[in-house]
């Protein structure tokens, strides 16, 4: 298992990129970041996703975030003393009648941007901003070419696929998300914590599948705090997060369509996320590598048996919501432990390693 878990280990630091490599393109990033930052028509382009992790696998979309810089979200009134509304639109979030992880966006003063204006809608004599009718707008307008898939415009540019979201910018950790700093005794240690905290959150349009007002409702993106837990761990803890991303595509994703993209790379980092808060990968290394692949593994598979992955930050929004359920919940569990009970073996991570290799 040690000589087959450091053989695993090099192969995915020569597929992957050593921990140099890595390094280095996430400074390119966070330099083009902010050249970015000095505000081109009012919007920030902020890279997220896989990209911005430092991945460069073959086949991976490049995420795009689209920040208008003088709209803010604010969590509560007092809020708004921070800002001068001469110059920023005010947007309140309103948690009252949604599920946990999202909101209902409302309009406090008034906004340039013609998207927001058309998109906006009259509930209880109030004016909130719909998610969905803002989206196509957002698409039509700056990205006319791609389609609507979940909160992004997506397409497909000289063979790359590319996911944009145009989102708003809130400066302040979200409520529904302070137990989360309580769960951080082990990981991440603190200044990563109050890093995060300090960066605030996102707000995307897409509502709730099952919420009351789905049309309307946004969701909270934590992709700031994300890449920072990423930029936070340790090769091998990086590593095993690029082995189950590749797992996914070409074992779990390939076997039946019935299953395939139940489960998506969002699912894995947020086993990687809990295995990592939970202190059960604290010392993962090289000779132990595919020991924390499996650890993530089950937990994947605890979660699907259940039906319930909860979200890192807010786990009350359980993520199968309306996806994995059922009697296809039912087959993707019983293709998930066919392959966990194969681990002793390691006949699915041999062959999978020599698949790498080829």
């Amino acid at each position: 298992m040690q000589h087959m878990s450091e053989s695993m280990f090099v192969g995915m630091c020569e597929l992957v990129g050593t921990s140099k490599q890595v390094a280095i393109r996430r400074e390119t990033q966070d330099i083009i970041g902010m050249i970015h930052t000095l505000v081109c028509d009012g919007v920030i382009k902020m890279t997220s996703g896989s990209y911005k992790e430092g991945f460069r696998l073959k086949g991976s979309d490049k995420d795009t975030m689209f920040l208008p810089n003088n709209h803010r979200v604010i969590m509560d009134m007092s809020q708004s003393e921070y800002y001068n509304t001469a110059n920023t639109t005010l947007i309140l979030s309103d948690i009252s009648d949604s599920p946990p992880g999202f909101t209902l966006l409302q309009l406090l003063t008034p906004s340039r941007v013609r998207e927001v204006q058309s998109a906006c809608v009259i509930m209880n004599d109030k004016v909130f901003i719909s998610s969905s009718t803002f989206i196509q707008l957002a698409c039509s307008v700056r990205v006319p070419f791609f389609t609507v898939h979940g909160p992004c415009g997506s397409g497909s540019m000289e063979g790359t696929e590319y996911d944009h979201a145009v989102c708003f910018v809130c400066d302040f950790w979200p409520p529904s998300a302070s137990s989360w700093m309580d769960r951080c005794h082990s990981w991440p240690g603190q200044e990563v914590v109050n890093d995060i905290v300090r960066s605030g959150c996102h707000f995307v349009a897409i509502g709730h599948p099952s919420g009351p007002h789905e049309h309307e409702e946004w969701r909270i993106s934590f992709s700031r705090a994300e890449y920072k837990l990423v930029y936070s761990m340790n090769h091998s803890q990086f590593l095993t997060y690029g082995l189950l991303k590749l797992f996914l595509k070409e074992v779990i994703n390939q076997q039946t369509k019935e299953t395939n993209r139940l489960l998506c790379s969002y699912h894995i980092k947020t086993s990687v996320f809990w295995a990592l808060q939970q202190n059960t990968l604290p010392h993962l290394c090289p000779q132990n590598f595919l020991a924390g692949f499996w650890v993530c593994f089950k937990l994947l598979l605890k979660w699907v048996y259940e039906g319930i992955c909860p979200n890192f930050f807010i786990p009350q929004n359980n993520m199968f919501v309306s996806k994995v359920h059922g009697s296809a919940q039912n087959r993707l569990f019983l293709q998930l432990h066919e392959l966990y009970k194969k681990r002793s073996g390691l006949s699915v991570t041999e062959s999978f390693y020599q698949d790498l290799h080829h």
